[in-house]
């Protein structure tokens, strides 16, 4: 996937007005990580309402659970809108992981309490922060995340060095 499109899908979240918080591969990124991503991890609010926003941004993208068997369509409706805890979605544009809390730092409240405004392409957009993606990659303790707390902490230091 191009990071244009990784672009293109976080865009089309913000100007359908979800609430949410970039976490993950693509926050390291934006705080300076070498890493690459195939996919755009966000923590948002798991509310019918915020749901059917997210939904009315990636309804043309063709949007399936791609954790499920057989791959169902993502449908969302009145009886099933407050069931979801976390969806996994591949689309046409991307994959999008959208998480209701995030390991080490919490539910969405308290990331958005450790979120950061990002000015990129234009707009702004919540990010969480330097200290609280290591938090929880230290917490999440997987290989890939073991490599970029070396590489979050190395950026952060230099950035205090550098003031």
């Amino acid at each position: 996937m191009m990071q244009n499109d990784l672009l293109n899908l976080v865009d089309r979240l913000s100007d359908a007005g979800v609430e949410f918080v970039i976490i993950g591969g693509l926050a390291g990124i934006i705080h300076g990580s070498t890493r690459t991503t195939q996919d755009i991890d966000i923590c948002c609010k798991f509310t019918p309402e915020n749901l059917f926003k997210l939904f009315a941004a990636v309804k043309n993208t063709n949007p399936v659970h791609r954790m499920s068997p057989n791959r169902p369509v993502l449908v969302l409706n009145s009886q099933n809108a407050d069931k979801f805890k976390n969806l996994y979605l591949d689309t046409d544009i991307g994959q999008l992981d959208c998480l209701g809390e995030v390991q080490g730092i919490g539910n969405f409240d308290e990331v958005c309490k450790n979120a950061i405004s990002v000015h990129i392409g234009g707009k702004n957009y919540q990010v969480l922060s330097i200290d609280a993606l290591i938090k929880s990659k230290k917490s999440l303790n997987r290989p890939t995340d073991k490599q970029d707390v070396i590489q979050l902490q190395a950026i952060k230091q230099f950035r205090q060095e550098e003031k």
